[in-house]
Formats: C-alpha cells, sequence, structure tokens
C-alpha cells in the first residue's frame, strides 16, 4: 500500500497562482495512476484532474482545463496540481489519490488511497 501526504495549499488572490504536492511513501509510486480531488464548503467531493503511472497521459476536468495542471515526479515520489488563474470557487481541500486501475481513476470509487488534503482558500 501507499502512503500520500499533501501540501501547498494556503491562501491566493483571484488570478494567483499555487503549485500542491503530493508525498508518496510505501509501495513503488510508479505503480499507480493518480489523481487530485477537491471537496468545497457544503459540496461534494469532485474529481480534478489524474496522470497515468508514467505521465504521458493526463485528464481534467471542464472547469479547472486551462487553469490547472498535473504532472508527476516518479524519481522523488511526488505529485504536483499547478493551480493558475484561480477563481473564488476553487476554494477546496484538495486530495490526492492512488488507483491500482488500468486506466485513469475520475470517480471516488476508482482510487484505492487517499491523503488527507490541503486546505486552498481563494479570496481578495
Amino acid at each position: 500500500q501507499v502512503q500520500l501526504e499533501e501540501s501547498g495549499g494556503g491562501l491566493a488572490q483571484p488570478g494567483g497562482s499555487l503549485r500542491l504536492s503530493c508525498a508518496a511513501s510505501g509501495s513503488s509510486f510508479s505503480m499507480y495512476a493518480m489523481g487530485w480531488f477537491r471537496q468545497g464548503p457544503g459540496k461534494e467531493r469532485e474529481f480534478v484532474a489524474a496522470i497515468s503511472w508514467g505521465g504521458s497521459s493526463t485528464i481534467y476536468s471542464d472547469f479547472v482545463k486551462g487553469r490547472f495542471t498535473i504532472s508527476r515526479d516518479n524519481a522523488k515520489n511526488i505529485l504536483y496540481l499547478r493551480l493558475d488563474n484561480l477563481k473564488p470557487e476553487d476554494t477546496a481541500v484538495y486530495y490526492c489519490a492512488a488507483s491500482t486501475r488500468r486506466y485513469l481513476p475520475t470517480n471516488d470509487d476508482e482510487n484505492d488511497y487517499w491523503g488527507q488534503g490541503t486546505q486552498v482558500t481563494v479570496s481578495s
């Protein structure tokens, strides 16, 4: 199994940027497809982005496409999410997740391991 720990959240102004990191330990990081999800205040958790084992394939939700970038460094066992042009509606707890599925995980139940989350607040 793999343990995941997110970092990099915080307060950003509208139009600003943040970079989230998810450090993995335990099983081989490169075995897992990885994803980012988020849960805003009073909302259900939703898919943000996912990336394949080797990083060659990515997928994004429509509301972040063109603003967020998912990437991974398998040598360092770290998953990243670059958040640009942030909007107040991006305010949420952001979670990273690891999946043993042979496809990009876009639903909660397609992931096997979760981190504890990191808070992102977008406000002026």
